[in-house]
């Protein structure tokens, strides 16, 4: 109230400073009339003035009787000497006074809006480069509204997630029919959770939500909400929901929701409260505080599920968890049908074996993949893409890029050959083991002098001991050959010397399949959805040092096992071995019929 009579002050002081000015100008415009200086000497002659009044540039003089509404005359002064002079001639004279008012003020004004302008400029660049957009517009959210069809992007370009698909239509049926819904009493979830690795589609299938609601869509990174100043945060979140609310139907959709809704006290070294907590404290408030009938619905994506805040994950908050997963066979299948629709494909192609090649790949490693086959199929002046530029592909992206410029000495080329051969041959021989689908000793990558490429032929979820000991076997076959040929070892046998050791201490440790330390789990769970390397797991449950030391030597034993499993195959094989290698050293590269022809007589473990 106080503020209010405070501006009704004010506007009445305006209005009368205007008034006050108007009624001058009126009366100068009224009463007052300009003359040349002569005639105002002639006015001094004739007795028509009775007061005078000078200035430094003029002379005003008030009349003795008003003549008309005219009551004053002004005139410019002119020096007295130079006055008479003209007097003599008889003509009107006057003096014209130049105003420098222009000229005073841009003396100033324009310094000082240089300065102001650099100031803006310089001010603009900073926050820029802050990520702000602008002072005034710091505690706005920036969040992309889609609206309708802008993204692009829907469910036909969605393949591979046939039920996280399933779930997001449902969302979007809601918003097109809510009658239809509430007609039982029911309402829809107010937050959907993607879950998943990274590159299984999860912005994807947001984008393709947008595209398919005909509703507002607002789009924004979890990591933008937090800036340098405290309170930015939870400023952004509120205006973010202010502008969906005031849209409503709308989608509001937080991309890595990881960075924003981190647990609270999960570090309590790094500090109690600081700005990412009030952020995530707001947006837990603003969930509880909308009506889900009104059509709100918030998407969130992450793939860190274990890191975030429980009060974000429980019921009435994010109350479905959808998981976007690595495909199966199937699913690669379809993505690929997908990335494939504008890509002129050899007739022969069939997908179904590309799908086989690719297993683990998510929805974007697919993309890749056939972007990657179409280069080397234009590279080579190809009118189509056939099964050989998929393979290529594959490596590229698996093994890395060729380097043919790194020239192996003879001995060097030797020991490689038997190497890769050591890995194939073991592989072949052990019943049960994925199908070898290529050999090479052309260096690929960072430190790969060659590689072995095996072809699961099934997608699997569960494997048993004996399975993972065969995959020990076959890791350890390259060190086997080069043991039992050249009598010594090399350093080519690191990486699988390193993925062997994990997947004993995998079994002993995490999977309790070492009958003398029992059914224990002595190794906490790593994430499923990020390949975090063992360095950087969380610790396990603390073990003794007498249980430390049993681990230690169940995991070596299960590496030995292996060695001398392979080397065993290898040397009831030796003769194929001596082919084989002899082979490819000739040809550098060998595919999987050349391989199951230098091998018709192998024998199997």
């Amino acid at each position: 109230m106080e503020k209010k009579q405070t501006w009704t002050i004010v506007y009445w002081v305006i209005a009368l400073m205007l008034l006050v000015t108007l009624q001058d100008l009126w009366q100068s415009a009224t009463q007052v009339e300009a003359v040349p200086y002569s005639e105002f000497e002639k006015a001094l002659e004739e007795g028509r003035i009775a007061k005078v009044t000078i200035s430094d540039n003029r002379i005003t003089g008030q009349l003795k009787q008003p003549e008309g509404r005219k009551t004053t005359l002004v005139a410019n002064r002119v020096e007295p000497a130079l006055a008479e002079r003209l007097e003599r001639w008889e003509v009107p004279y006057t003096r014209v006074v130049q105003s420098t008012l222009l000229r005073d003020l841009m003396s100033w004004v324009i310094p000082a809006l240089v300065f102001f302008g650099l100031w803006i400029f310089l001010m603009r660049r900073f926050a820029d480069k802050q990520g702000m957009g602008g002072f005034m517009s710091i505690g706005k959210s920036k969040a992309k509204v889609y609206i309708q069809t802008d993204t692009g992007v829907t469910f036909a370009d969605v393949a591979g997630v046939d039920e996280a698909r399933q779930e997001l239509e449902e969302v979007v049926d809601f918003l097109r029919h809510p009658q239809e819904y509430g007609r039982l009493g029911a309402h829809i979830p107010k937050g959907v959770l993607l879950v998943g690795p990274p590159g299984t589609g999860k912005t994807l299938l947001a984008k393709a939500v947008a595209g398919e609601a005909k509703v507002p869509f607002f789009s924004i990174s979890g990591s933008e909400f937090v800036e340098m100043f405290v309170g930015v945060g939870a400023a952004r979140v509120r205006d973010l929901f202010e502008q969906a609310r005031a849209k409503a139907p709308a989608i509001i959709f937080i991309d890595e929701l990881d960075a924003l809704g981190r647990a609270r006290g999960a570090f309590p070294g790094m500090g109690g409260h600081d700005e990412k907590e009030q952020t995530l404290n707001q947006l837990l408030v603003e969930m509880d505080g909308f009506d889900a009938s009104v059509g709100l619905i918030i998407l969130a994506a992450t793939n860190r599920p274990e890191i975030l805040d429980p009060a974000l994950l429980r019921a009435g908050r994010f109350d479905r968890q959808v998981l976007v997963d690595r495909p199966d066979k199937i699913g690669r299948l379809d993505i690929l049908r997908v990335h494939v629709r504008k890509v002129k494909l050899d007739p022969g192609l069939h997908l179904d074996e590309v799908a086989a090649l690719t297993p683990g790949f998510t929805g974007a490693d697919l993309a890749n993949l056939v972007n990657e086959a179409t280069l080397a199929a234009t590279r080579r002046k190809a009118d189509l893409v056939t099964l050989a530029d998929f393979t290529l592909a594959v490596e590229r992206i698996v093994a890395g890029l060729e380097r043919r410029n790194r020239v192996l000495n003879p001995e060097e080329r030797k020991t490689v050959a038997y190497h890769e051969m050591g890995h194939a041959l073991v592989a072949l021989a052990l019943p049960g083991s994925d199908a070898v689908h290529k050999v090479s000793i052309i260096p690929r990558g960072i430190g790969a002098l060659g590689y072995t490429i095996q072809r699961p032929t099934e997608d699997r979820y569960l494997m048993t001991r004996r399975e993972l000991e065969r995959k020990i076997a076959v890791l350890l076959g390259g060190r086997a050959a080069e043991k039992l040929v050249f009598g010594e070892l090399s350093t080519g046998a690191a990486d699988d010397l390193a993925k062997a050791s994990n997947i004993a201490r995998d079994m002993v440790s995490r999977y309790g399949m070492d009958e003398g330390l029992g059914y224990v789990a002595l190794e906490a769970q790593r994430s499923t959805m990020l390949d975090v390397p063992a360095a950087f797991a969380q610790s396990g449950p603390a073990v003794s040092e007498d249980t430390r030391r049993r681990i230690d030597e169940a995991i070596r034993t299960l590496v030995m096992e292996g060695f001398a499993r392979a080397t065993a195959i290898l040397d009831l094989n030796r003769e194929v071995l001596e082919r084989s290698a002899r082979a490819l050293l000739e040809q550098e590269t060998l595919d999987e019929p050349a391989i199951r022809k230098l091998t018709t007589d192998l024998k199997t473990a």
